[in-house]
C-alpha cells in the first residue's frame, strides 16, 4: 500500500513524546498511526509491575507467506539532562540536523524503517515490527516480553534488523554482527564497626575488600578472538557506610562490570569472582545480574542484504564489528539471525542529541533497499 511517509517528520513526532524509560507518553500512539495506514496489524499490550514496569510494547506485521523479515527497536530514550541548548523533547532543525532526547537513539531508526516500509508497495513475504518500550531501562518487561507473546502465537522472523545507532565517523561504516554479553556484581564484605583508635576492638572491611579487588583486577579473562576484542573486567563503585574520619565502617562493598565474549558464559564468570573473594575476604557475598550473554551471527544472507545496501547507496564497505556495548539481540538471538545497522551514535546519550538530516533520509533508502531485497 503507497502512502508517502517524510521519516524526518514522524521521528520528530515521536521525539516530541518524552518517552523516557519505561514511560511510553504517547510515543506508541503516533508509531501505531503511521503503521495502520501502511496495511500493518498493529498489537499493542502493556506488560509488568513496578519497579521495571509496567512497560508498553508493540507488535506490528503485514503481508503472508515467504520470508518474514522482522525489524526490532525501542522507543524510550535516556533521561535528558541539563544544560541542552533547546528543549530535548521539543524537536528542532539546525545546521542539517535534528535535534532531540531520541534522535539518534533510536526514534529516527524507526522512523526510517516505517517511511522505508511506506514505499514498498506489493511486495511479497512478510514484514514486522518489534519495538519496545524498555530497552534503555532493565529491559526485564521489552523485548523478552514481545518474544513471549510471539511464541503464544507460533510467530518466528527467519532474520531480524535492529535499528541501533551503530555507524561512528559516517552512515554505513560499521555493522555490528554479534555483542559483547554483561555482568553486573555486587560485593559486600562484612566487618565490624568500632573507633579508629581502639582497632582491637574492630574489624576493618576495607582492607579485605582492597585484597579482593586487587586480585579481581589482575585476573586475566581472555586475549579475544577474531571476532570480539578481549573481555573486561572494571570496578565501577565502591563505598562504605560512614564518612567519619575516626570510624572503622562495619561494613566495605564494590561494584563491578564484566563486558565478556563469547569465551565464556556469565555464570562461569560469576562463579570465578566468587571464589576469588572466598579466598581474599572468607565472609564476603556476591551478588550478580547477568544481562545478557555474548552472541555472534554467522555469516550468512543477512549480512550480504545489509552489506550489499549499504555499499549501492553509500560506496561504503562497511565494518563488521562486535565492538561496544549490547543491543537487545542478546535476546532476539535465540530467534533467528540478528545484525545492528543504523546511524551514527556520536551523540546518543549526550546533551544536544541530532542525527543528520541527510542521514535519516538515507538511512530510509537502505532500509528499503535491505527489505525489497529480502522479500524478492
Amino acid at each position: 500500500m503507497t502512502h508517502a511517509i517524510d521519516p524526518v517528520d514522524l521521528a520528530a513526532r515521536l521525539i516530541a513524546c518524552p518517552s523516557v524509560t519505561p514511560r511510553s507518553a504517547g510515543a506508541f500512539d503516533v508509531l501505531e498511526e503511521a503503521l495502520t495506514p501502511l496495511g500493518f496489524e498493529v498489537h499493542r499490550f502493556i506488560t509488568g509491575e513496578p519497579p521495571d514496569g509496567p512497560v508498553e510494547n508493540l507488535f506490528a506485521t503485514r503481508g503472508g507467506g515467504g520470508v518474514h523479515f522482522g525489524f526490532a527497536g525501542h522507543l524510550d530514550v535516556v533521561p535528558p539532562g541539563e544544560g541542552w541548548t533547546s528543549d530535548p523533547f521539543r524537536p528542532e532543525i539546525r545546521g542539517g540536523l535534528l535535534y532531540g532526547r531520541g534522535a539518534v537513539d533510536m526514534k529516527s531508526g524507526i522512523a526510517a524503517f516505517v517511511a522505508a516500509c511506506a514505499g514498498l508497495d506489493g511486495h511479497g513475504g512478510r514484514i514486522s515490527l518489534l519495538i519496545t518500550g524498555d530497552e534503555e531501562g532493565p529491559s526485564t518487561y521489552g523485548t523478552r516480553a514481545i518474544m513471549a507473546w510471539m511464541a503464544e502465537r507460533n510467530i518466528r522472523p527467519d532474520m531480524i534488523l535492529i535499528g541501533e545507532p551503530t555507524s561512528e565517523a559516517r552512515l554505513g561504516d560499521v555493522v555490528k554482527i554479534g555483542r559483547r554479553g554483561t555482568v553486573n556484581m555486587w560485593i559486600t564484605v562484612p566487618g565490624l564497626q568500632g573507633h579508629v583508635a581502639y582497632p582491637h576492638r574492630a574489624d576493618n572491611p576495607v582492607p579485605k575488600l582492597a585484597r579482593a579487588l586487587t586480585a579481581l583486577d589482575s585476573l586475566h579473562l581472555d586475549d579475544g578472538t577474531e571476532t570480539f576484542q578481549p573481555s573486561n573486567l572494571e570496578i565501577t563503585a565502591l563505598a562504605t557506610p560512614t564518612s567519619a574520619t575516626n570510624v572503622i565502617p562495619g561494613a566495605a562493598t564494590a561494584q563491578l562490570n564484566i563486558r565478556f565474549n563469547n569465551l565464556h558464559r556469565g555464570e562461569d564468570l560469576v562463579a570465578l569472582v566468587r571464589e576469588t573473594i572466598a579466598r581474599e575476604a572468607p565472609g564476603a557475598t556476591v551478588e550478580a545480574k547477568i544481562s545478557g550473554e555474548a552472541f555472534l551471527t554467522p555469516p550468512g544472507r543477512l549480512y550480504a542484504l545489509v552489506t550489499e545496501a549499504i555499499r549501492a547507496e553509500t560506496g561504503i564497505e562497511p565494518e563488521l564489528s562486535t565492538a561496544g556495548g549490547t543491543s537487545d539481540g542478546r535476546f532476539l538471538i535465540a530467534l533467528c539471525p540478528v545484525v545492528d545497522f543504523g546511524l551514527p551514535n556520536a551523540t546518543m546519550h549526550k546533551l544536544d542529541e541530532a542525527a543528520a538530516v541527510e542521514d535519516i533520509r538515507m538511512l530510509q533508502r537502505i532500509y528499503a533497499r535491505i527489505v525489497e531485497s529480502a522479500l524478492a
